[in-house]
């Protein structure tokens, strides 16, 4: 399916029926307070609708809902086959409705609808698949067996999860979550970021009508403190899984040890290095992989190339490549489909990401905003690995320069970092390259590329970028999961002395 004309994506998104209130039990009800909030298109300033501002007593709600919902078995105890065919169609319905979801994505956002229709929603939509084509093909373990006993390894669902979204991919992190987690049988309620609650409230209603049990899947939009902290503090919630800064990460672990010592998984912030050494080939295509990796998503990725870390002999050549690529990178309207660069996602946001370059040295490219929520790509050399543009995760699309001497002074500088969520080597010397990747201290190192992975390989960080669990492939499953092992002593006892 081709990419429409930006009148065509406005007209769309002038007949949007947009949600607004929970999903909860099956339904969309107001919050029991009767409050809402405003959301706001970002790029426009103008509002979109009223959502409804849940707050404690609604997460008390949910929560018994999803309680109830797993201990009656309707989702937990169905049989593997019977889930994969619910989030099949699920998917389906995913398909059909895409283009309503991408507008609706990028509208909420900022984001850009060429993003929304090639990278949010195909991958959305894998997601979902291809947890729901492993929920059957996931198999227990017996342990090594005497004639007298027989040892089971069995994996359960976890029980009821909180799953706490950010707002840089709502519809992609939701799917990142939720796929696992009802793959697994959990029953689930999910807080998406204030600022980006439309489609993870379509999608629940989607969701719903592929036959995912009431109760199951339920969406309390509100803030952190009304919303978040409830369901990181409440005693029938077996764990939470968060996506978000590392700041806000950490107080989950309070939260869970000041109740119910629940589980916790936390994917937080990254200050993601991408080392260039001077053997590098072609840096016309290393330049293109580093403004990808820099200026997706306007840099508001945690896996963001923020820091080039670029040997001394290649530094100018590499630049004046890397300005050439971000030429084609405009910014701009999100709803035309020419567009790369969309809108910072909040006014706040915007305010931050902009503070940062005020009084900084001459940008090599960039360095300015537009409008009230636009900033420009962004490429700015710093003195060394300690400026604060180097250690600060900025979340936006400003990418820090800094020179090196030595592949062994590269890696001191990527790994010298808080985070360790991604990493980047670019070397012609496969050696190197590979030394290079185990030695940088992060949860995913590419080689002469940017990227993720994808849905087969676990995502996730060392140091402060998180731990407790993974998301993607088969190991997002463990962290929905909770091992039981099961005896079976099957010794005669016939000659067993009577006493």
């Amino acid at each position: 399916m081709g990419l429409l004309t930006k009148e065509e994506y406005r007209a769309i998104a002038v007949n949007l029926d947009l949600p607004a209130a929970a999903f909860v039990d099956g339904s969309y009800r107001p919050a029991t307070s009767g409050k809402t909030f405003t959301t706001v298109n970002p790029a426009t300033g103008e509002p979109l609708a009223e959502i409804a501002a849940c707050g404690a007593e609604d997460v008390d709600f949910a929560v018994s809902k999803a309680r109830e919902a797993f201990e009656d078995g309707r989702w937990s105890r169905l049989h593997p086959s019977e889930r994969k065919d619910v989030l099949i169609r699920f998917a389906k319905l995913l398909t059909r409705n895409a283009r309503e979801l991408a507008v609706m994505e990028s509208i909420d956002s900022g984001k850009t609808i060429f993003d929304c229709e090639t990278v949010d929603l195909p991958e959305t939509i894998t997601c979902i698949k291809w947890h729901a084509e492993a929920i059957d093909k996931m198999y227990d373990q017996v342990a090594p067996a005497s004639d007298d006993h027989i040892a089971m390894v069995v994996r359960e669902p976890i029980g009821v999860v909180g799953l706490v979204l950010p707002w840089n991919f709502p519809l992609l992190m939701l799917a990142w979550k939720i796929g696992p987690a009802l793959a697994a049988g959990c029953s689930v309620v999910v807080k998406p970021a204030e600022e980006t609650s439309l489609t993870a409230l379509r999608v629940a209603e989607l969701a719903h009508e592929a036959g995912v049990p009431r109760g199951v899947l339920n969406i309390l939009p509100g803030g952190g403190a009304e919303v978040g902290e409830p369901l990181g503090r409440h005693m029938d919630v077996d764990m939470v899984s968060f996506t978000g800064s590392t700041v806000t990460g950490k107080k989950f672990l309070s939260y869970a040890a000041e109740s119910n010592a629940k589980e916790v998984v936390l994917e937080m912030g990254g200050k993601n290095p991408c080392v260039v050494m001077e053997d590098a080939e072609n840096l016309d295509a290393v330049a293109a992989h580093i403004v990808n990796g820099a200026f997706w998503n306007m840099g508001e990725n945690c896996s963001a190339i923020s820091r080039l870390i670029v040997h001394r002999d290649v530094k100018e050549a590499l630049l004046n490549r890397i300005e050439a690529h971000a030429r084609e990178w405009p910014l701009g309207d999100p709803l035309d489909p020419e567009t790369r660069l969309g809108a910072m996602v909040s006014k706040a946001h915007f305010d931050k990401v902009s503070g940062y370059l005020d009084g900084v040295p001459k940008a090599v490219i960039g360095g300015g905003t537009q409008g009230g929520a636009f900033v420009e790509a962004t490429v700015l050399e710093v003195p060394s690995n300690t400026h604060t543009l180097a250690r600060d995760e900025i979340f936006g699309p400003v990418l820090s320069v800094i020179a090196v001497s030595s592949f062994e002074e590269a890696i001191a500088a990527a790994n010298d970092t808080d985070y360790g969520l991604c990493a980047s080597i670019f070397t012609a010397n496969g050696k190197r390259a590979l030394r290079g990747a185990r030695m940088l201290r992060a949860g995913t190192v590419t080689v002469n590329s940017y990227g993720e992975g994808d849905i087969s390989t676990p995502f996730g960080g060392f140091k402060q970028s998180g731990f407790g669990g993974r998301d993607n492939s088969v190991h997002a499953h463990d962290q929905y999961t909770q091992l039981k092992t099961i005896w079976i002593d099957l010794s005669d006892d016939s000659d067993a002395e009577v006493s």
